[in-house]
């Protein structure tokens, strides 16, 4: 059969014009699946509660290796439309950089790895398997996406030996960073609550507000810890304090708090909530209040150690762009997250400066660049 190489330009092209907006489907997976379907790749639609997802192999079922790549097709909201000076939609290329939401987080991604895979398999059959998770929910909730496609790949035994996520991982250069690993991510609501009351009269009321101010130094003055071996320091953020008191002579029975934590190694979900806990019950004992805390845990903290993988990854970026990428685990949280239960992961994708801003680019040269990654890596695990 006479294979016609993929432009992974073009298929970028054809994704941003998409409006996949989270969790619309936008028609992005249905031309993937077509794309993917054409080359000889079975593809499953893996849907669940509303959310569309892809799951793709090329190869044997249960092969006896198989590589695998996760992405996403959804994007972030436009913001203000009015403020783009292109269509958000249109993937217009002027001076050498395709415009449009997706461009750089992370259609382009998801089409340089299709791009490579289907060249690769196409042009040297492997003796293994290439999968692609693809998942249209990995800027909401994320509670049915890749974690839906992973559930669904262990029901029907399929499984990626090792995988690539395609965010974009380099902070200003073709090459400089991958990641190996992510922070966790922690928010917390406390609320505290004491005696309404007259401002005039304050010893009849219980005022909440010096405790909830209290609280929250002492949670933004404390050091979780000075970093780990792969890990920067843990931080703490206070992001809201809330009453809704318009009224000066009053004083308010609540007032409420977030705070966000970003958290290393050093730390789990758990032990950070019995910290907080523990920190508003002495806050509590101490200045006659009451405080209930609630948490959301959106992801541990993870790492994929150093070694044959990671090394791997590093000399195809090397090969391709002659820089060497830091091994890094900054930034936020990715759908990484669930696959490292799954497979060791490692994050490899192009710039990400204008992700989820208004009028998001991408460099052309950069999505030939990363397919050539991809491909340098698939020639490298099955060799």
């Amino acid at each position: 059969m006479h294979h016609t190489s993929v432009d992974p330009a073009k298929l970028t092209a054809d994704l941003i014009r998409c409006p996949s907006v989270t969790p619309a489907e936008g028609g992005a997976l249905t031309l993937l699946e077509g794309v993917l379907t054409d080359a000889g790749f079975t593809c499953t639609r893996v849907d669940r509660a509303g959310i569309p997802n892809l799951f793709a192999r090329w190869g044997g079922k249960g092969a006896a290796r198989s590589f695998g790549f996760n992405g996403h097709t959804d994007v972030v909201p436009l913001g203000d439309e009015a403020a783009w000076s292109v269509d958000p939609f249109g993937a217009e290329i002027r001076d050498g950089m395709m415009w449009g939401r997706g461009a750089t987080d992370m259609k382009s991604g998801v089409a340089a790895f299709a791009a490579a895979a289907i060249d690769f398999v196409q042009q040297t059959p492997p003796d293994g398997a290439v999968i692609l998770a693809i998942t249209g929910d990995e800027e909401g909730d994320a509670t049915d996406g890749t974690v839906a496609l992973l559930d669904w790949m262990q029901t029907n035994g399929e499984a990626m030996d090792v995988c690539i996520v395609g965010e974009p991982t380099c902070p200003d250069q073709m090459g400089d960073m991958i990641k190996i690993g992510r922070r966790g991510s922690l928010s917390a609501w406390l609320t505290i609550t004491g005696v309404q009351g007259h401002s005039a009269y304050p010893h009849r009321a219980v005022n909440p507000l010096p405790a909830m101010a209290r609280l929250v130094d002492r949670l933004s003055a404390h050091e979780l810890d000075t970093g780990t071996d792969h890990f920067d320091p843990s931080t703490l953020a206070v992001v809201t304090i809330d009453t809704g008191n318009a009224a000066t002579n009053v004083i308010p029975a609540t007032v409420r708090a977030t705070v966000n934590i970003r958290y290393n190694d050093a730390h789990t979900g758990a032990d950070l909530t019995d910290w907080l806990q523990g920190q508003l019950d002495a806050i509590c004992a101490e200045m006659g209040v009451t405080g209930t805390l609630k948490v959301k845990n959106s992801g541990e903290s993870f790492i994929t150690p150093p070694g044959d993988f990671s090394d791997m990854v590093v000399r195809a970026v090397e090969a391709e762009t002659g820089r060497t990428p830091v091994l890094s685990t900054s930034g936020g949280t990715s759908d990484a997250r669930f696959v490292k239960d799954h497979c060791p992961v490692v994050e490899c994708g192009l710039v990400g400066r204008t992700m989820h801003q208004v009028d998001e680019n991408v460099d052309v040269a950069q999505i030939h660049q990363l397919k050539a990654i991809y491909t340098r890596i698939l020639r490298d695990y099955f060799a």
